[in-house]
């Protein structure tokens, strides 16, 4: 059995132990948060993502520009494809391949795996990161919660909006950060 089968199964098991446990799983306190929702409201998250998509549009104009004279060039070449000799087309054409190869190179440079996007997104997301964990468990250590899953990972199934503690957590970041934040939470 493949290992992608044998996980859920694991987990279901898991699942199936702690409810079998009878008066001690009546005694378990679950709650959940949305991840995405705590992304798209916390101010400290807000502006780490304008600053990512500032630098990344920066980037986009530069890439743009780069298009553009490739495009010029391939122009150029058209128009004067006639009047060139053979060596000037394979000349031209060299240029064109070497901008391609440089767009290429730039792009992944940029927003590939290992590119300045993803590290710099990264960098500047991290400490909002930390910050968000850091609510999470203050939260279910205060209200002695047992388990909190992230409903944006797909880990929940259903679950009754009671547990949903997304809201404590925003006001648990709110009262640990700078003065002047729930100006911009909608």
């Amino acid at each position: 059995m493949s290992k992608k089968r044998i996980l859920p199964l694991v987990g279901f098991a898991v699942v199936l132990g702690i409810l079998g446990w009878g008066t001690a799983a009546a005694q378990i306190k679950i709650g959940y948060v949305d991840s995405q929702k705590i992304l798209s409201t916390f101010p400290p998250a807000l502006d780490a993502q304008k600053k990512l998509e500032a630098e990344s549009n920066k980037w986009g104009q530069e890439l743009q520009k780069m298009q553009e004279d490739i495009k010029a060039l391939q122009n150029q070449l058209d128009q004067q494809s006639l009047l060139l000799s053979e060596a000037k087309k394979k000349e031209k054409a060299q240029q064109l391949q070497d901008l391609a190869i440089k767009i290429q190179q730039y792009q992944n440079e940029k927003w590939g795996n290992n590119g300045e996007f993803f590290k710099r997104r990264n960098e500047l997301l991290q400490p909002v990161l930390d910050q968000i964990n850091n609510a999470i468990n203050k939260v279910g250590d205060e209200e002695g919660y047992d388990f909190i899953f992230d409903s944006v990972a797909g880990n929940i199934l259903f679950a009754k909006n009671k547990y949903d503690l997304t809201d404590k957590v925003l006001q648990e970041l709110e009262k640990a950060s700078p003065v002047g934040t729930s100006k911009t939470r909608k």
